[in-house]
């Protein structure tokens, strides 16, 4: 009876180490991630701006203005409004913080600053009244000096290195704005002793422009790739609407005729833009 007990003691210890095992091996802790994005980081990028439909219209201010265009009988047209693309290369530098609370989910925020040289002008062309009405051009344009954004971000790990992201939160920027008005001749419309304008042939005849720093908001999203510990690549995609700016003054430069110089208002739409840019980030 002793050597069988044995025997089936021996024969159950067989039987469960593989049971035994297998049970440990699927307790045991999954391998460390490759890449932890975890922590600070500063970078730097460039790229690309665009925007395909800025308009400018303008309206007339007063009298002269009024009656030299489409509002008398002095032979002019309504000056036309002018749609016109704005585009531009950008350069920039980046510094944010990103949390990684488990394999596949990162949060963060991140702030940026870009310098740009962003813009384009259009042109309306149009007749302006007087003996006899001349071919003239109004010639808007728009600048952006440079923008910044600070902005949340959401991202999913398809690998340890490899991040896919959606971003958005607010957007700054400096635009500058102009309009200027030049005839093929020379020629005057006033009231005298109250307001008018005098143009000479081929030189500004009515100018104005605007400055303003504009916020809004942004939002996109990109792809990032770990090349090392310390250091990954990204390309990304933001929308950016930095809002409505002020209209334009355009005021008649040779008063000398009159006390009092006429005007144009020029109205911009609001300033929107896209960009996608590249770059490195290196995380401390």
């Amino acid at each position: 009876m002793t050597k069988r007990a044995g025997y089936l003691v021996a024969f159950a210890t067989l039987m469960a180490t593989p049971v035994l095992a297998a049970d440990m091996a699927a307790k045991a802790p999954p391998p460390a991630p490759s890449y932890n994005w975890t922590g600070f980081y500063v970078g730097f990028h460039a790229g690309y701006a665009w925007d395909g439909d800025p308009t400018v219209s303008y309206t007339p201010n007063d009298g002269p203005a009024n009656a030299s265009t489409c509002g008398g009988g002095l032979g002019g047209t309504c000056v036309p409004p002018a749609t016109f693309g704005i585009s531009g290369g950008l350069i920039g530098i980046r510094a944010g913080y990103n949390w990684q609370p488990d394999r596949r989910w990162l949060a963060g925020v991140e702030s940026d600053f870009n310098w740009t040289a962003l813009g384009g002008t259009g042109a309306s062309n149009f007749f302006i009244g007087g003996k006899p009405p001349a071919a003239s051009t109004f010639q808007a344009t728009e600048n952006v000096d440079w923008f910044g954004t600070v902005r949340g971000r959401l991202g999913w790990l398809a690998t340890d290195n490899f991040l896919l992201y959606g971003t958005g939160g607010l957007a700054y920027g400096r635009v500058n704005t102009s309009a200027t008005l030049v005839s093929a001749a020379s020629l005057g419309v006033f009231i005298p002793k109250t307001i008018g304008f005098f143009c000479v042939a081929g030189t500004p005849c009515f100018v104005g422009n605007t400055s303003q720093t504009l916020t809004g908001y942004t939002a996109g999203g990109g792809v990032a790739y770990a090349i090392s510990p310390n250091v990954s690549l990204f390309v990304e995609y933001l929308y950016i609407n930095l809002g409505h700016i002020k209209d334009v003054n355009s005021v008649a430069l040779n008063t000398a005729m009159t006390p009092a110089p006429s005007s144009f208002t020029a109205h911009f739409s609001d300033v929107i833009f896209n960009v996608v840019r590249g770059g490195l980030n290196y995380k401390f």
